[in-house]
């Protein structure tokens, strides 16, 4: 398999869509999330998606699949809720997690392996616990997590996704900073320890049009928190389309010195929630941040299926990659 760095300087390299969205078109009841090692389990497990490697793993290995016979280069694992942190709602164990991530890292990994120059990157979402901000408004100073229970969290999920065997290490849709900086000080202290190291893909979410994280820093501004670690990649994914990323895009084209990567929304939502737009749409859209040189590193977020990343690819193969900066 080639290196991914040689892969990237010659070509845009294609993220995988959304699985949430795929997992949605199956009619999955609680039976389908229990499966036999949490067919007693005390809590309802009924939507967590993450369940599914262990127990419904041919579903999420054809989702892989037909991501990659659309173009994928990367598919992400089905992770995106994989920390401790994220999982003590449905009442889990820590054996629970480590299998959820490893299993997912698994099989991902045996799906990209029927294909040459394919590769896993380990989902990382932001968990469902903020550093930076109260969830109680009535006292600011409150905080539902300590950045050390973030760090410990998110090291026990990079312990198993790289023993499942990812190549590449995806912290995404980051709404806080301080969550990403508590997740890449855990990947940094176990690289160490192990005494290997991945790439790292970093990827933030900008929330609305004032063009913030929900923690309220501008793109600059979060660029410059996580530039000190030794990135793959800097990006943006979810909350808004791909056209309203543009700006932001902009910025991070001109100033970061990594890989630069976008997955944004099949659109905005309509008003049941849902994403329409179309991957003819969502292409044209992108071919405008191809054409200004924007990317090296694109995909879909919530909303896209393999369509999108269809076109994404047949799309990608007319532009170079964005040069990195000098």
């Amino acid at each position: 398999m080639k290196n991914l760095y040689e892969i990237a300087q010659n070509k845009i390299l294609i993220l995988d869509g959304a699985m949430g969205t795929m997992i949605q078109t199956y009619t999955l009841e609680e039976a389908d999330f229990r499966g036999e090692r949490f067919k007693d389990h005390k809590l309802p497990l009924k939507g967590n998606n993450d369940l599914l490697s262990i127990s419904r793993p041919e579903i999420i290995k054809e989702i892989h699949r037909q991501y990659l016979q659309a173009g994928a280069d990367i598919i992400e694992t089905n992770t995106f809720s994989g920390t401790i942190i994220a999982q003590e709602d449905y009442g889990l164990s820590e054996e629970d997690v480590y299998q959820i991530n490893y299993q997912s890292a698994k099989i991902a990994k045996e799906v990209a392996n029927e294909m040459e120059d394919k590769f896993v990157a380990g989902s990382i979402g932001p968990t469902n616990r903020t550093a930076s901000l109260s969830p109680d408004v009535n006292n600011p100073a409150f905080r539902a997590v300590s950045f050390n229970e973030l760090k410990d969290a998110y090291k026990f999920q990079v312990k198993a996704l790289i023993d499942g065997g990812v190549d590449i290490l995806l912290v995404e849709t980051i709404f806080d900073t301080l969550n990403a900086k508590a997740a890449l000080f855990a990947i940094q202290e176990y690289f160490e320890e192990a005494k290997l190291s991945l790439p790292i893909m970093v990827s933030g979410t900008i929330t609305d049009a004032s063009g913030r994280t929900l923690s309220g820093q501008t793109t600059e501004a979060f660029l410059i928190s996580v530039e000190h670690a030794p990135l793959f990649s800097i990006g943006l994914n979810c909350a808004l389309g791909a056209k309203q990323l543009r700006p932001y895009l902009q910025v991070l084209a001109k100033n970061a010195p990594f890989l630069v990567s976008a997955h944004p929304n099949a659109g905005l939502p309509n008003e049941f929630g849902q994403y329409d737009e179309s991957a003819k749409d969502m292409a044209k859209q992108i071919e405008l941040f191809l054409e200004e040189g924007l990317l090296n590193i694109v995909g879909g977020c919530c909303g896209t299926r393999p369509e999108h990343i269809k076109a994404l690819s047949d799309l990608a193969k007319n532009y170079k990659p964005r040069p990195l900066q000098a």
